[in-house]
Formats: C-alpha cells, structure tokens, sequence
C-alpha cells in the first residue's frame, strides 16, 4: 500500500467538510463553507444577508463590521471557521428596531448609507452613554466620507440608554476586537486595523 502524499489544502478541504456552527442573528446556523471563506461572503453570498458592506476588503474602513460575541469585528479580516461557536449579530439583527438606528435616521448619521451599518455596530458595542471620547475612540476604524462624522457622534450619543441592551444581545465593549485566538499579522499600534486584531 502506498503512503497518502498530502498536498497543500487538503487538510483545509477536509475541514469544510464539516459544518461551521454558530449563532446568527440569535438562530442556530449550520453551514458547510471553505473554513477559510471570509465572514463577510459567507454572511452575503451563503446566508443572504446583504446589509453587511465590503469597502475596503482589508480592514480599514469598518464598512464590513459585525458583533462577535458582542465585539465588533471586520468581517472581511475574519475566516468563517474563527465564528464558530460564537454570536455572531449583523445589521440585520437588529430589526430596525434598534435606538441606534431611529437616532441615526433622525440626527443626520445616516448620508449614503454604505457606511452605516458597520457604524451602527460598532456603536452599539460601546454600551450605553458612551462619552463623546468613547465615540470617537471606538469608531475611529470607521470611516464615513460623506457626514463629516458629527452627524453620526450626534446620533450615539442620542440614542443613550438604549446602547448595548440585553434585549439587541449586544453587551458592552469599549473596543473594536477580533474573536479570541486569531491575531493575523500585526499592523502598526493605534491604527485602526491594529485596534481591531487586539486579543
């Protein structure tokens, strides 16, 4: 009998063989996706959910943002197989019911909308009356083009009480971070991605 000679992806071509379970948007999700297919397809292209944006691709504008066991995290940065296991909360799972999102429409946080879901997300792991610091702390790996940022300050603080209730499943995280146990290359401190891949 000849030895099995393994080539370069077998290993991850087995593993998508089995399904990657996790909590999406407070339902049970069983897929069986590449392990390696990035958060951000697998929500859009297997589960439907579009309200989740690419911009960048590379984790620098925060359009891709998602809540991760209530810590916000670009979703184009993250394998799937690093979501299992955990909470995973997008846009969608909010309902449009979210104080955020009522005070962004009413405050002026909301221009050509492409960035708003990833703000609204990582607004809401800030937890309830973040301080103006605290705002522009966590947001700063958003990046919006169109508000100038003041409009969308406006709104969060706004929103007050209702950040981060139990009743949206998003607890309170002063910071933008990656699943526990995943830590890519490292980028240069204090900038955006940097913040983002802290463990």
């Amino acid at each position: 009998m000849e030895p099995r000679v393994f080539r370069p992806g077998d290993v991850a071509m087995t593993a998508a063989h089995r399904p990657i379970v996790f909590t999406l948007n407070g339902t049970r999700t069983s897929l069986r996706v590449h392990p390696l297919k990035r958060l951000l397809d697998v929500l859009r292209e297997d589960c439907g959910l579009t309200g989740t944006k690419e911009g960048c691709g590379e984790g620098e504008c925060g359009a891709c943002t998602v809540l991760v066991d209530g810590r916000a995290v670009n979703a184009c940065l993250v394998p799937v197989a690093q979501a299992a296991g955990t909470n995973v909360v997008t846009i969608e799972g909010l309902r449009g019911r979210h104080p955020l999102q009522r005070a962004f429409a009413e405050h002026g946080g909301a221009q050509c909308g492409i960035c708003t879901p990833g703000m609204v997300l990582a607004a809401a792991a800030l937890g309830p009356r973040p301080t103006l610091k605290e705002v522009r702390t966590g947001l700063a790996g958003n990046i919006c083009r169109c508000t100038g940022y003041e409009g969308i300050y406006r709104a969060i603080r706004r929103a007050g009480s209702g950040l981060g209730t139990r009743d949206s499943g998003l607890g309170r995280q002063s910071e933008n971070r990656a699943p526990s146990g995943w830590s890519p290359g490292a980028s240069a401190p204090g900038s955006p991605k940097a913040r983002r891949r802290r463990t």
